[in-house]
């Protein structure tokens, strides 16, 4: 029985919330589920969260947890936001990204560097979005790649003790990421509609 439908197929999204949800808790992807990725048509982070929660859940019959994130760069007048996996064009690379991001930031002093992870999750059913969360996470923008954990922008992200996401072990990042944050933010919502789910399920089988 699946409990819960991520509208992903990242697998470091995946492994994250398979980390901080409860051991018998069956979370699948998009792909496991033969469903391909909900077009991203908000203007936000949030209203793409929603948006990818609401299509999964209509298209699976399932509870779905769906998530969207950016990197806001301050010099950068918070860009890339809610473009940025497609920060160096629609089809780019994580490396792609990462070079154009440092190759922007060439010229910008250490003063200005600053920059946060947004990531809002978002839960739905078939029915409606059931209930959201945001989660930030500050630091700034490095001047070359560091680490080999992580994904997306982790490894140029620098955190506040030095060290940038991709120095982080798992266990660590996920209780200082962005997503970590507004997993424990939105975890009670999604565990009561888990357990609703079961009870409905398990009177529909008597």
């Amino acid at each position: 029985m699946t409990d819960l439908l991520l509208a992903s197929n990242n697998p470091g999204k995946l492994e994250e919330l398979r980390a901080l949800l409860p051991s018998d808790v069956v979370v699948r992807s998009l792909s496991d589920v033969s469903l391909g990725p909900p077009e991203e048509t908000g203007d936000t982070i949030a209203e793409n969260a929603a948006l990818k929660a609401l299509i999964a859940a209509r298209a699976s019959g399932l509870l779905t947890l769906a998530d969207d994130s950016g990197l806001e760069v301050v010099a950068l007048d918070g860009r890339p936001g809610v473009r940025s996996a497609r920060f160096a064009g629609e089809e780019a690379t994580h490396q792609q990204n990462n070079d154009l991001m440092l190759q922007s930031m060439a010229t910008v002093p250490e003063n200005r560097r600053a920059a946060q992870f947004v990531c809002t999750l978002a839960l739905a059913n078939p029915e409606g979005v059931l209930a959201s969360a945001t989660g930030r996470c500050v630091g700034s923008i490095g001047y070359e790649p560091r680490g080999a954990n992580g994904f997306g922008y982790d490894p140029i992200f620098v955190l506040q003790d030095g060290r940038t996401m991709a120095e982080l072990g798992s266990a660590e990042k996920n209780q200082i990421s962005h997503r970590g944050k507004a997993l424990r933010e939105i975890l009670p919502a999604v565990l009561i509609a888990i357990g609703a789910h079961r009870f409905h399920a398990q009177g529909a089988g008597q």
